[in-house]
């Protein structure tokens, strides 16, 4: 018997993205849009290339509805899988646990949500799949729970879903926590993992996937985000293949500005990065952060233009992003540049400006004010508005403000 089906994982439907508001609010309302858009067209290619089922390995929400606009959205993206046949499994995970949810709506007879006291098993006699999973009751999972996940049904084909970090993932907090060999254990030919946001087959024997989730929503979620589509052969799982679903994409782009000093050379450079970055998106909504390296004499001047308060330079920069396209947007610029070291002046009349402001970042007094005043502004700004600015240690605020007057004078 031949057949395949769908694997998505943390659709996290209506999404806030409050960080990204804050910077651009037609920004976020584009990759707001772009998040129920990943989920119509997941639905449409689990329909369109005859997918058996679809299984969702939690977080279809992103937390409680702020209103019924949200259920109502994704019970119409259900229904449209129900008239066309196609079964889904849902489990949830640490956004949507059940105690987070105060509204909930009713799904299809096609839709199977496991259950959160223990886990539970779901069988496709005409396939011969069972499905065995569990949702998250509370935000985090009890210690014992995958011990309640059932044993392997011999002669079927077995899949796992769950909700986890594994052994624990570099920006991802640690939930239901548990190792390959924990996996393994229990003799399923699949498990079909969600949590991590970075599509990864952990494991081909058995097979442990991690498909992403369908929409990226910040500038660390970069590149093509979807599902995995995966194809049965006989009860046994013969191929595995990622598929792209995101409506709007995000990427890091490096110009290598070295060496360089006239502003158009410069222009040239960065325009390059960006042509390969819009070029990545494929014709999708682009948002781009955008990194300037390399010693260069135009260092001071980049510096004053870029981070001082005149918007004009990032402006002439985000005029190159709309070259390739009116919704290529640069949401970030990031200066890792530094200036070539001057040699020591021998004319004891020239005032040497930055050997002042040198020995200004040495000052103790200086560098104790500076962090003073980050520490109140990092108070008063939302979590994650700044991405970490404000964690800068003094001595680089100081190196900046040094830069800002140089710049200022050139």
């Amino acid at each position: 018997m031949h057949f395949h089906f769908i694997h998505a994982a943390d659709l996290h439907i209506d999404s806030p993205l409050d960080a990204l508001r804050l910077r651009d609010a037609s920004l976020a309302t584009t990759f707001a849009a772009a998040g129920r858009k990943a989920v119509e067209g997941l639905v449409e290619n689990t329909i369109e290339t005859g997918a058996r089922f679809l299984i969702v390995a939690g977080d279809v929400f992103d937390g409680d509805w702020s209103d019924y606009s949200t259920g109502l959205f994704f019970a119409r993206q259900l229904g449209r899988l129900d008239r066309a046949g196609v079964k889904t499994f849902l489990i949830r995970g640490n956004h949507d646990a059940a105690n987070r949810m105060s509204r909930k709506l009713d799904y299809p007879a096609s839709v199977h949500e496991f259950e959160t006291r223990r886990g539970g098993t779901h069988l496709l006699e005409d396939l011969r799949v069972a499905l065995h999973g569990r949702s998250f009751p509370d935000r985090e999972a009890p210690a014992d729970f995958l011990s309640s996940y059932a044993p392997a049904r011999a002669g079927w084909l077995n899949i796992g879903l769950l909700h986890t970090s594994l052994e624990g993932a570099s920006g991802h907090s640690p939930y239901a926590p548990c190792t390959i060999a924990d996996l393994t254990r229990f003799g399923y030919d699949y498990w079909a993992l969600g949590h991590i946001h970075a599509a990864q087959v952990v494991s081909r024997d058995p097979w442990i996937v991690y498909p992403g989730n369908i929409q990226g929503r910040n500038p660390r979620e970069t590149g093509p985000k979807g599902a995995m589509r995966v194809t049965v052969e006989d009860g046994r799982i013969v191929t595995v293949e990622p598929f792209a679903l995101d409506a709007a994409r995000w990427a890091h782009a490096r110009a290598d500005v070295g060496g360089l000093d006239d502003d158009e050379a410069i222009r040239q450079a960065i325009s390059a990065a960006l042509r390969e970055a819009h070029a990545g998106a494929e014709g999708r909504p682009l948002a781009v952060r955008l990194t300037l390296t390399g010693e260069t004499p135009a260092h001071s001047r980049l510096v004053a233009r870029l981070e001082g308060v005149d918007e004009q330079g990032r402006g002439d920069l985000q005029n190159l992003a709309y070259r390739f396209a009116d919704d290529c947007w640069i949401e970030k610029i990031r200066l890792e540049t530094n200036a070539p070291r001057a040699p020591m002046s021998l004319d004891p009349e020239a005032l040497d400006a930055a050997g002042l402001l040198a020995a200004t970042l040495e000052d103790p007094a200086f560098l104790a004010e500076i962090t003073a005043l980050t520490r109140t502004l990092a108070d008063k700004t939302p979590p994650g508005a700044v991405d970490g600015l404000l964690a800068r240690p003094p001595e680089e605020w100081a190196a900046r403000a040094r830069d800002l007057l140089l710049g200022a004078r050139a």
